[in-house]
């Protein structure tokens, strides 16, 4: 199919752009605000609106393939590229996409992606990850429109996997209404939860007792107000990095014995912790991960460790699952730019037998979340992000409803 046109349009995301760095060094809240000055560099403010970008492919039969361009809620933390702000990246866009595209025609997403991923714009730089994300989302599209298939059917084509039969897990994040949401989430038997925003000191707690209440607290509420005595849920909390600042990222043996006793509290749901330590470079962050991982495995602690922090491309992805630095890698869409990266990432994960979990943002749109969830069900992650949005509901709506349609469409043709 021949693309016409491409067309830009500036838009808002599920949620906010946070500045990590800011709020690692106590930055407080009032209301939803948060007090004091950014620190990281693009930010105006600590907290503000999340950006998005519709790129949209106007195709010679009239119809429309489209994608939204989208960047993490912590944009320039942990190595990831800065700020992304419609007004500055909707010129590039017309300027160096454009002229490729418009005109052309286009009926391989993953040939047509790599081309994209690997090219450097007028000032000899890669693009923007979010340009790469939205785009790989359009040109996806366009390629199903092209062939009339699914999303999830080229994916699978053309890397010879099989679409899922089935619902993929899914992951629910409470944002800071960890015990509200987390009501939510049980209430509609999500199989992962609850994430629960551990991003500072205050919120682990001295010697890290809040956190171990809480997960006590979660254990308790799910044992007395599940619906089904037989839904069992997987705790997943993420902990930026916390659990390390607080007994120091080297000292595995301190955070072995933490892990352990947050193992007891969840008990008899398996617990995993994503971003135990942030050793503050990717080389760092790898070597000490592994440690600790390999310390968990030593002593028999049932507590999955996902990478997070650091870990952003799909070179990082491949780099941690061979050093074996975590048990699960969180492969991050937007940062890992086009999506066939991530579909590459979701494979080597599986192939090396370490656990998938296909996330991204709470940052994204609608449109970037369903179609993620066509990679998803291609490539059968062993979980997915709920997205966009920290109100739970919203996101576990997208995620959920474009699995079942996937399914229902598919069921048909079968």
């Amino acid at each position: 199919m021949r693309i016409m046109k491409v067309v830009c349009a500036p838009g808002r995301t599920g949620f906010y752009f946070d500045d990590q760095k800011a709020i690692k060094q106590g930055a407080v809240t009032d209301g939803f605000f948060y007090v004091g000055e950014p620190v990281t560099e693009g930010f105006q403010a600590i907290r503000q609106a999340g950006e998005s970008i519709s790129l949209m492919l106007i195709l010679e039969n009239g119809q429309v393939a489209w994608g939204d361009c989208a960047a993490v809620q912590y944009s320039g933390a942990g190595g990831r590229d800065p700020l992304f702000l419609a007004e500055d990246f909707i010129p590039v866009i017309m300027r160096e996409i454009a002229p490729k595209l418009e005109g052309r025609v286009v009926d391989s997403f993953r040939e047509t992606m790599n081309e994209f991923e690997n090219m450097k714009d007028s000032e000899g730089k890669r693009l923007h990850t979010a340009i790469r994300y939205g785009l790989s989302q359009a040109i996806l599209d366009c390629v199903a429109k092209t062939k009339g298939k699914l999303m999830c059917e080229v994916i699978a084509e053309e890397y010879g996997t099989t679409v899922s039969d089935q619902m993929i897990p899914i992951f629910s994040q409470t944002g800071d209404m960890r015990h509200d949401n987390a009501d939510k989430m049980i209430l509609k038997h999500v199989q992962v939860l609850p994430h629960a925003l551990i991003n500072n000191l205050e919120k682990l707690g001295p010697n890290g007792d809040t956190l171990a209440e809480y997960v006590a607290w979660l254990r308790d509420r799910v044992l007395n107000y599940r619906q089904d005595p037989t839904y069992h849920p997987v705790f997943h909390i993420d902990v930026y990095g916390t659990i390390g600042e607080l007994f120091g990222y080297r000292n595995i043996d301190a955070i072995a014995d933490y892990l352990e006793r947050l193992e007891e509290a969840a008990r008899p749901f398996a617990l995993r912790i994503e971003g135990p330590i942030d050793a503050g470079s990717r080389e760092l962050q790898i070597e000490w991960l592994a440690k600790l991982t390999k310390r968990v495995d030593e002593r028999g602690i049932n507590v999955a460790l996902v990478a997070d922090e650091w870990c952003n491309t799909g070179e990082d992805v491949r780099d941690f699952v061979d050093a074996g630095a975590g048990h699960m890698i969180q492969i991050k869409t937007p940062d890992l730019g086009s999506l066939h990266k991530t579909a590459e990432a979701v494979l080597y994960c599986k192939e090396k037998g370490a656990g998938a979990y296909m996330g991204g943002t709470c940052n994204e749109t609608n449109r970037s979340a369903e179609v993620c969830i066509h990679v998803a069900m291609a490539m059968q992650p062993a979980q997915v992000l709920a997205k966009p949005g920290m109100g739970v509901d919203e996101g576990i709506m997208i995620v959920y409803n474009e699995m079942q349609r996937i399914l229902a469409l598919r069921g048909v043709k079968q």
